[in-house]
C-alpha cells in the first residue's frame, strides 16, 4: 500500500492539490520579494525548490514518485513557509503540527534508506523489532542538527542585519519541537512504514548504479 492509497484520493486529485500548494509557495515568494521580506522569500524559494525534486527524479532517473508522497513533501514545506508569515507566533499549536508532519516525512525517508541498504548489501541485516528504534533515533538526530542549524542561521543573519528565515523561541520551544519530532517518528515506526515501501526499490537501484559506476 502506498501513501496515495491511504489518502483515498485519485492520483489526479493529489497532483492537483500539490500544484495548488506550489502556487501558494510561488505567491509567498513573490510577496516576500516585493515587500523585501527576506525571511519569507528565502523560505518560500527553498520550499518551492524542494517540491520540484519529484519532477527532477522523474526526468533524470525515470522514477515516478507516489503522488501521496509528493503531496506529503509539498505539505511539509508549505506548512513551514506559512509559519514564516507569522503563524508560528499567532498559534502556539502550529509549530507542533509542522514538526509532526515534517517528522513523518523524515522518518519515512529514513526507513526507506535503511531498507534500501538492507536489500542492497548482505552485510546489513537489521532485525524488524529494531527498525522502529532506528527510525526514532534517526529523526531525533536530524532534529538536533536542525535546531543547531536554526541557532546558527539566526546568529548569521543577525550579523548581516537582516531578518532570519528561521526563528529560535527558546529552550521550551526546542523541547516541544523534539517531542513532536518523536511523535511523528513514532507514527511512522508503529503504523506507517508500509506507506514508504514504494520508495525503497528506487533507492536500491541508485545504490546498485553507483556500485556499477565504481
Amino acid at each position: 500500500m502506498t501513501l496515495g492509497d491511504a489518502l483515498g484520493l485519485s492520483k489526479s486529485r493529489e497532483r492537483l492539490v500539490a500544484r495548488g500548494m506550489q502556487v501558494v509557495l510561488g505567491a509567498l515568494l513573490v510577496s516576500g520579494l516585493v515587500t523585501l521580506r527576506v525571511e519569507i522569500a528565502v523560505n518560500a524559494g527553498l520550499a518551492l525548490a524542494v517540491t520540484l525534486l519529484p519532477a527532477l527524479l522523474r526526468r533524470e532517473y525515470g522514477y515516478s514518485m507516489d503522488a501521496g508522497l509528493v503531496l506529503l513533501i509539498t505539505a511539509a514545506v508549505l506548512l513551514h513557509s506559512l509559519g514564516s508569515i507569522g503563524l508560528y507566533r499567532w498559534f502556539s499549536w502550529y509549530d507542533e503540527v509542522t514538526h509532526t508532519v515534517s517528522a513523518i516525512l523524515v522518518a519515512g525517508i529514513g526507513y526507506a534508506v535503511l531498507r534500501a541498504f538492507e536489500r542492497h548489501s548482505d552485510e546489513i541485516d537489521v532485525p524488524p523489532e529494531f527498525r522502529p528504534v532506528f527510525i526514532l533515533v534517526f529523526v531525533l538526530a536530524l532534529g538536533v542538527i536542525w535546531e543547531v542549524f536554526e541557532f546558527a542561521a539566526v546568529e548569521f543573519f543577525e550579523a548581516l542585519g537582516v531578518s532570519s528565515p528561521v526563528r529560535v523561541f527558546g529552550i521550551d520551544d526546542i523541547v516541544t519541537d523534539m517531542i513532536f519530532n518523536a511523535v511523528g517518528a513514532a507514527l511512522v515506526a508503529l503504523w506507517g512504514t508500509k506507506y514508504f515501501d514504494d520508495f525503497v526499490p528506487f533507492l536500491r537501484r541508485r545504490l546498485r548504479s553507483r556500485d556499477d559506476d565504481q
